[in-house]
Parts: structure tokens; C-alpha cells; sequence
């Protein structure tokens, strides 16, 4: 396993990756129909995003990051965020956002990718992560307490009104 940067080579992986979403997780789908509906479009957003170039309201630059695994499919992606200075990150939304592929979910791939991006994070300058999960998304904790995460709190989210558990992170090494 490895992770990438988005790139154009993996459409295909990309569109596997997607159906299986809209077929197993239809809430979480909408978040990459984009790269469903113009994949090429999409993967310049992506790039974009990560150098600050056009970025929405509201949003920071943010690496993305898409776990392959040796057959080159895309079974997770994870998110970067450069700082968490507007409220809804430094709140609800954290430093580090990820999903897995639901066909590839309860297998530790969701543990293992964080792990890998932790130095990443680290060579952007984020020494601890602020990391979120909804209080009642168990294996999401979980991914993050077994890379380390030190529980905070629970808070109210407001952009996603319920309970979101806090977590900090180490990223450069503990």
C-alpha cells in the first residue's frame, strides 16, 4: 500500500471507487461526485487545492492523498489541511479528514493510511493534528487512538450538528 497524489492515471480506479460508495454509502457519495461527473476537472481542483489556487470561501489549502493498494485500486482517501484557522475546522473539522472505500472498510486500511500521512502532515509544518470523528463512529476513533490520538473532548458540532469527538495527533515522531 501506498499513497498518491490524485493523478489522472487512476480514473478508472477512481470510478471503481465511486460506485462503490453510491452503491454502499450514498450520504458520503455526494463528496466525490465531482470526480465522477469530470474526472479531469476534478483532479485539478484537487492539485489546486493543495497550492491555495482557487479555493471556495471558507476553505485552506489541503493535500490530497488517495491509498492504493498493489492491484492499483483506490481504497481510501485522506485530506491535509494546511492550518485550521477558520471556526468550523478548528472546531468540528480538524487538520485531517479521511474514508474509506466501504467494500475495504473493517480491515485496517483506515489505520494504516493515517499512519502514512502523518510525516506528511509533519513536512507541512502541523506537528499535532487536531483530528475529529462523530462521537458515535467507532471505528473512526479508533483509527486515530491507535495512531496515538489523545482524546480532548466532545463538542456539539454545528455546520454537522451532533456530538464530534476531539482528538490530537503527533505527526513528526512521538
Amino acid at each position: 500500500m501506498e499513497l498518491i497524489s490524485p493523478n489522472l492515471e487512476y480514473m478508472k480506479a477512481f470510478q471503481r471507487f465511486y460506485d462503490d460508495f453510491a452503491q454502499n454509502d450514498v450520504e458520503n457519495a455526494e463528496y466525490y461526485q465531482d470526480g465522477n461527473n469530470n474526472f479531469e476537472q476534478y483532479v485539478q481542483s484537487l492539485i489546486d487545492e493543495s497550492k491555495g489556487v482557487n479555493l471556495p470561501e471558507g476553505y485552506v489549502p489541503c493535500h490530497h492523498y488517495w491509498l492504493i493498494n498493489r492491484d492499483k485500486e483506490i481504497i481510501g482517501v485522506i485530506r491535509v489541511r494546511h492550518n485550521i484557522d477558520p471556526p468550523f475546522l478548528s472546531h468540528e473539522g480538524g487538520h485531517i479528514g479521511y474514508d474509506i472505500a466501504p467494500s475495504f472498510r473493517g480491515k485496517g486500511y483506515g489505520t494504516a493510511m493515517l499512519k502514512l500521512v502523518l510525516p506528511k502532515a509533519c513536512q507541512l509544518g502541523i506537528h499535532r493534528a487536531l483530528i475529529t470523528a462523530d462521537e458515535d463512529n467507532i471505528a473512526s476513533r479508533t483509527v486515530i487512538e491507535r495512531n496515538g490520538g489523545q482524546f480532548e473532548n466532545i463538542v456539539q458540532g454545528i455546520v454537522f450538528p451532533y456530538p464530534i469527538a476531539r482528538y490530537w495527533v503527533e505527526c513528526c515522531g512521538a
